[in-house]
């Protein structure tokens, strides 16, 4: 973590200092928005978090709730979300009050009397397995307290606008007098205090309905949730019990003559949930879902014959029938004006449960829904600021829409393994088979997206092999040059709307002629990407985080022989930043070389990573005109390259614009 920079700092530095429309935030709900965000679940309060990265932004989050969500739902979280956590600076706290899982074992009828239960194997839990973040269980609640501390904390200081409801909204036809500099028209009712009942409109550039299955945003824009349910039904439950069940403070799923439970301890020691199977629904008249707590504790008891559960409180219970539906699109374009165009952008956006929907026992739904507004809130921000063409929000619904369709088709097969008599099981070892040999498309880590505006083709993906053009930045550990410490190169970006472009040296050692000279030449001249695109009167790195991978040791990097473009000035101090350096090779506290380990070219390699962490482009330190050419399709010109040079450089070291 970095502060100082602005000056002395006593307070807790996690608290930014209030910026743009942060300053004096009007506790009234403004007549007019730039982004209104409808729900408060984790896609919403991620967007909240992350549009106040951007204070220049009038962005607002309404949930007809009164306050905060006291109880959540949902409760798995998956490595990709943690890193995500990570990237929003509350990662290490969350997981410190969270349920790691370390296993999940597996139960199945005993052979020497079905009627009962036996443990068939246990198997270790895939999160450190397939990366340095755990898997996780805590509460919904509290993932979005921490994206509202976030949001609350940031520059914008974003809080949620609690006691609105949306009721409806007209996106007005571009250009007309109705449309405006806010086309889009809400309208809204108060559900709680003095004013409740009042309804109002006001107007907006965009809106992202964040509202759940039901969503009325979804409705409002003619979008269809296509599929349907299954004809079966789960009870869920979270109890606080004595038994004498074994594993009860471990993952488990269980499969009987009697049914089939998924079992998952909570945060705290004491609290589990449980998935229990109710078997087929005979009807669709949706009577399964007046089932009392009362027989469904029942079916847990049978499904786990001989041991027993004495239940002493209930948190919450609910019962469910599988569904798995996806929205037909994730905007408000029309069929017809998908192909692109300004005039086609969207206005209105879908996130989360509004768009996709499927059973729990995935523990998908809370995570996927995260990653839709993680890949949206960065690019609203940049179309909103200017600095990038309204024409990159379609890539919105055209990266997230697939990603939906992927999970419906594995919940679908999960949901099914897990749904099973034990006559239709031929191989006991199946289910873990499958848990295991699965374990990155639930942990988020094979979303793939295609070439388009903001991803690169692979034209030159083998000098980086390790970081998939499409794919999740991942992680190694490198030191810092400065002191030695060694820090994860991805943990050290945070989600502040940023690109990250990681130049990777070729052999020679700073300060020696290399091809890495060169281009951070480049970079630093006035027709390259970093002039070009920044805008006046912020800090040099304020759109674009250029660090250097050395392949030496860092005592065998001179920090002060680096080119100034990784030493930039900022703030209002004109400070050194000494944290853009990095080496690869080991040392005592490294033994391992990010080179070796992602399969980076000796030859050097400029690897481009997006606001949201997916690797965007890999290019040869020589190919500046293409670097400059990918950034060209999605960014606009903040200043002309004539006047570029004007201020770039001070006294020899780039310093804040």
């Amino acid at each position: 973590m970095q502060f100082h920079h602005h000056g002395y700092v006593s307070g807790d530095p996690r608290v930014k200092p209030a910026a743009g429309v942060g300053i004096d935030r009007p506790g009234e709900l403004p007549d007019e928005i730039d982004v209104l965000v409808v729900g408060s679940g984790p896609a919403g309060m991620l967007l909240g978090a992350q549009l106040s990265q951007y204070p220049e932004v009038v962005a607002r989050v309404i949930e007809r709730r009164d306050g905060r969500l006291v109880l959540g739902q949902a409760d798995g979280i998956q490595p990709r979300s943690v890193e995500t956590f990570q990237a929003f600076g509350f990662a290490e706290r969350i997981t410190a009050e969270a349920y790691n899982i370390g296993y999940m074992n597996f139960w199945g009828p005993d052979p020497a009397d079905p009627t009962k239960i036996v443990r068939t194997s246990r198997t270790e839990d895939y999160g450190y397995k397939i990366s340095e973040f755990p898997h996780l269980i805590v509460n919904q609640a509290r993932v979005l307290d921490y994206f509202a501390e976030a949001a609350a904390n940031g520059p914008g200081r974003i809080v949620p606008d609690y006691g609105i409801e949306f009721t409806g909204l007209t996106v007005h036809d571009e250009g007309s007098d109705a449309a405006g500099e806010y086309p889009v028209e809400v309208r809204v009712r108060y559900t709680a205090g003095e004013r409740a009942g009042e309804e109002r409109t006001v107007r907006a550039k965009y809106v992202v309905g964040s509202d759940g299955a039901r969503s009325g945003v979804r409705e409002a824009i003619g979008r269809k949730h296509v599929g349907g349910s299954s004809a079966h039904a789960w009870g869920v439950m979270d109890v606080v019990v004595n038994t004498d069940f074994p594993d009860w403070r471990t993952k488990c799923a269980i499969n009987s003559a009697a049914g089939n439970i998924l079992h998952i301890p909570r945060e705290g020691g004491y609290l589990c949930r449980m998935y229990i199977d109710l078997g087929e629904v005979v009807d669709d008249t949706h009577e399964v879902r007046k089932t009392p707590i009362e027989t469904i504790i029942a079916k847990a008891n049978d499904i786990l014959n001989p041991y027993t559960l004495d239940v002493r409180n209930v948190a919450w219970f609910s019962v469910y029938e599988v569904g798995h539906r996806v929205t037909d699109h994730f905007d408000d374009r029309t069929v017809s004006d998908t192909s692109g165009g300004a005039d086609a952008a969207p206005r209105v956006f879908l996130t989360g449960d509004a768009c996709h929907t499927h059973s729990a026992k995935a523990g998908q739904g809370m995570n996927v829904s995260m990653q839709d507004g993680f890949n949206l809130g960065w690019k609203l921000g940049s179309v909103v600021t200017g600095r990038a063409p309204a024409e990159l929000l379609a890539t919105y619904s055209a990266e997230r829409q697939p990603v939906a369709q992927q999970l419906i088709d594995f919940d679908r097969e999960w949901s099914s393994l897990m749904a099973r008599k034990p006559e239709e099981i031929s191989d006991p070892q199946e289910l873990a088979k499958h848990y295991l040999g699965t374990a990155e498309f639930p942990s988020g880590f094979m979303t793939h997206y295609g070439p388009s505006m903001i991803t690169g083709d692979a034209a030159h993906q083998s000098l980086a092999t390790g970081f998939p053009i499409g794919m999740r930045f991942k992680s190694s550990p490198v030191s810092l040059v400065c002191d030695g410490n060694v820090v994860h190169l991805g943990h050290h970006a945070r989600a502040d709307g940023r690109w990250r472009i990681y130049a990777f040296a070729d052999a020679p050692a700073a300060g020696e002629a290399s091809a890495l000279a060169d281009w951070a030449e480049w970079m630093a001249s006035p027709d390259a990407p970093l002039a070009r695109f920044t805008p006046d009167g912020v800090d040099v790195d304020a759109v674009f985080d250029v660090k250097v991978i050395y392949q030496q040791p860092h005592e065998g990097v001179d920090i002060m022989a680096a080119p100034e473009v990784f030493r930039p000035r900022t703030g209002p101090l004109a400070l050194m930043d000494w944290e853009k350096v990095f080496a690869a090779g080991p040392s005592a506290w490294c033994p391992s070389d990010i080179f070796e380990e992602r399969g980076i070219s000796r030859d050097g390699a400029v690897v481009v990573v997006r606001p949201d962490q997916y690797v965007a482009h890999v290019l040869p330190l020589t190919a500046t005109e293409e670097l400059a050419a990918f950034f060209a399709q999605h960014l606009l010109p903040q200043r002309a390259v004539a006047d570029a040079s004007a201020d770039a450089v001070v006294e020899g070291d780039l310093v804040s614009r």
